[in-house]
């Protein structure tokens, strides 16, 4: 006989509270009942589940794992619940979506606007992580899509659909206004300070294969554990490093920073919408995709980008 899927159930609060009396009230139970169920779950998994401390319980390494796929149950069962308690439309319902920082900001957020606008009782959940951990909750089941910047692999199972593209220009803060006097290649660069996003993101190794295709390597003085850090943190005169043109452009008309030409062009990169083919749709998620894809003003999102990037472009000779 298995386990009582009750049990998770339960678990699940007392794992997101770290409290077994705030899991107790939620669940409408009682402390000793909680608390008896938990027992009865670590002995039919053989295997501790919590440390009691002073502020309350924490999980165990054992404990961590079995809620990490518990979670993604228990969020899909609720979403699936409030979408067939008469959420059917469109127009209601709850939709996870990963997004890694430079998608978020450089279209996500826009899109989301006006979408929320036209959908305004749509429940949005954002988790914003690097990319190789957004495909793996995605593989699990815990995101309906996700929406991410090249370079990626996916999956067989998964499906990837562009929805706008953008370009990176090397930038610094005025102390390094000597390097913006010409064009410069990478390899003229490598003993410079370098500010960037860390092993593990995409960008990263995006990076470090560029910059072997210049004969040139990479050596990160500084990292940052998301794009939102790499302004202020080359703007304080940590270094020089590479960010989207769009992020960048506000800043450059300030003139509190300057761009570093280069001799060789930085490969364009693309934003994209990604799902598991393999895995049901919820009427909100499928319709919030379209809207991204085609149905939300794109063309005015891109359309004001390209102004932008345009006008950074004429800032060059201002170094």
């Amino acid at each position: 006989m298995g386990i009582n899927y009750e049990y998770f159930k339960i678990f699940y609060y007392v794992a997101k509270y770290k409290n077994i009396t705030r899991a107790a009230a939620a669940l409408g139970s009682n402390q000793p009942n909680v608390t008896r169920i938990m027992k009865l779950l670590e002995a039919e998994l053989n295997c501790r589940l919590f440390l009691r401390e002073a502020r309350g319980i924490a999980l165990t390494e054992e404990g961590q794992r079995l809620y990490t796929y518990v979670e993604v149950a228990v969020t899909q069962l609720q979403n699936a619940q409030e979408e067939f308690r008469g959420h059917l439309s469109v127009g209601m319902g709850t939709v996870e979506i990963g997004a890694t920082e430079t998608a978020l900001h450089l279209f996500l957020l826009d899109a989301l606007r006006s979408f929320k606008e036209e959908y305004p009782k749509v429940r949005m959940k954002i988790h914003n992580h690097t990319t190789p951990e957004i495909l793996r909750r995605l593989a699990c089941g815990g995101l309906d899509f996700a929406v991410l910047t090249t370079p990626f692999t996916l999956p067989k199972a998964f499906v990837s659909s562009e929805l706008a593209s953008f370009r990176e220009i090397l930038v610094a803060a005025r102390q390094y206004e000597k390097l913006c006097s010409r064009s410069r290649q990478l390899c003229e660069l490598v003993h410079e300070p370098w500010v960037g996003l860390g092993e593990g993101t995409a960008t990263y190794e995006f990076y470090q294969e560029f910059f072997l295709r210049q004969q040139a390597e990479i050596r990160l003085d500084m990292e940052a554990a998301s794009s939102d850090l790499l302004l202020p943190l080359i703007q304080n005169h940590f270094g020089i490093g590479f960010v989207p043109e769009k992020m960048a452009y506000p800043l450059l008309c300030q003139k509190s920073l300057l761009q570093i030409p280069l001799s060789c062009e930085l490969p364009e990169r693309k934003i994209c919408l990604v799902y598991d083919k393999g895995k049901a749709r919820s009427a909100v998620s499928k319709r919030l995709q379209k809207y991204l894809k085609s149905d939300c003003d794109v063309s005015g999102i891109m359309l004001y980008y390209e102004q932008e990037t345009s006008a950074a472009h004429s800032l060059k000779s201002g170094c």
